[in-house]
C-alpha cells in the first residue's frame, strides 16, 4: 500500500448505505478505481468484503458508547481478524478499554491470529507507545476526535509529519482529507499511505453538506411563496 490509497467503505448506523452487500459494491467500486487496500467496519462486512475484493483488508468493530469504540475489546479484535482482516485497526489513545485490557494486549493476540495491527491514535505520544506496544501501523484517525489532539477542519499533516519521523512502522494518514490534493499533501508529509473515507464513499454526509450550503446562500430563485391575488 505504500505510496497509495486506502478507501473506508463503512456507513454510521440508520444510513441508507449501512447494508453489507451495499458496502461490498462500494469495496468493489473502490478496487476498479484503483485503491490499493480498503478498511471496512463489522466481522459480517469484513468476511463478505474479503472474499469478495482482492485487496488488503483493515478491519475493525465499533461497538459500544465508551470513549474507546473502535475495536474495544481482544474479543472484538479477534473476532475481526478471524472473518479475514488482514489488518485490525483499533483505538492506541491509552484511554480505559471495556474489558481491561491493555493495547499491547490486543497487538499480542491479533499477531497469534496471523493478522496485524493498525493503532489508530491521536498524538505523537500514543503513537510513539503504540510502536512499542506491538503496532504494525500507526494511523492518525483519532486526531481531533480525542482529547489533546487539535480541531480542525483538515488532516492532520503536522502530526503525520511528527509520527513519520519518530517511528520505525509506516505512517497512514486518516482523518478528513476531503481531496486528492489533501491526500497528496499527506503523502509528502510522510505519509506511507492514506485512507479516505467520506470525501468517497459517504453520499448521505457529502448531499448534506451541499443542501446545507446552498440553504445559507441567497438565491434571487428562492421565491416568496404565492399569494393569489383578490377577486
Amino acid at each position: 500500500m505504500a505510496g497509495r490509497l486506502v478507501v473506508s467503505c463503512q456507513a454510521p448506523p440508520g444510513d441508507p448505505m449501512r447494508d453489507t452487500g451495499t458496502l461490498v459494491r462500494l469495496a468493489r467500486a473502490a478496487a476498479a478505481g484503483g485503491a490499493a487496500g480498503v478498511r471496512v467496519n463489522g466481522p459480517e462486512v469484513v468476511a463478505a468484503v474479503a472474499g469478495a475484493v482482492g485487496l488488503p483488508v483493515i478491519g475493525l468493530w465499533k461497538d459500544g458508547d465508551t470513549d474507546v469504540h473502535i475495536t474495544p475489546t481482544v474479543r472484538h479484535a479477534l473476532a475481526v481478524a478471524r472473518a479475514g482482516a488482514d489488518v485490525v485497526a483499533a483505538d492506541a489513545t491509552g484511554r480505559p478499554r471495556p474489558d481491561g485490557s491493555g493495547f499491547a494486549e490486543l497487538a499480542a493476540a491479533v499477531h497469534a491470529s496471523g493478522a496485524l495491527v493498525m493503532a489508530d491514535v491521536a498524538t505523537l505520544e500514543q503513537g510513539v507507545a503504540a510502536e512499542a506496544a506491538g503496532a504494525d501501523l500507526v494511523s492518525t484517525t483519532l486526531s481531533g476526535y480525542a482529547p489533546g489532539s487539535p480541531r480542525q477542519d483538515g488532516p492532520d499533516l503536522a502530526l503525520v509529519a511528527e509520527l513519520a519521523r519518530a517511528v520505525r512502522v509506516p505512517v497512514v494518514a486518516e482523518g478528513r482529507v476531503a481531496g486528492p490534493e489533501d491526500a497528496a499533501s499527506a503523502l509528502a508529509h510522510g505519509a506511507h499511505s492514506v485512507v479516505v473515507g467520506t470525501a468517497i464513499t459517504a453520499p448521505t454526509a457529502l448531499t448534506g453538506r451541499f443542501v446545507t450550503r446552498l440553504a445559507a446562500t441567497e438565491s434571487p430563485h428562492r421565491a416568496a411563496p404565492h399569494v393569489p391575488a383578490d377577486r
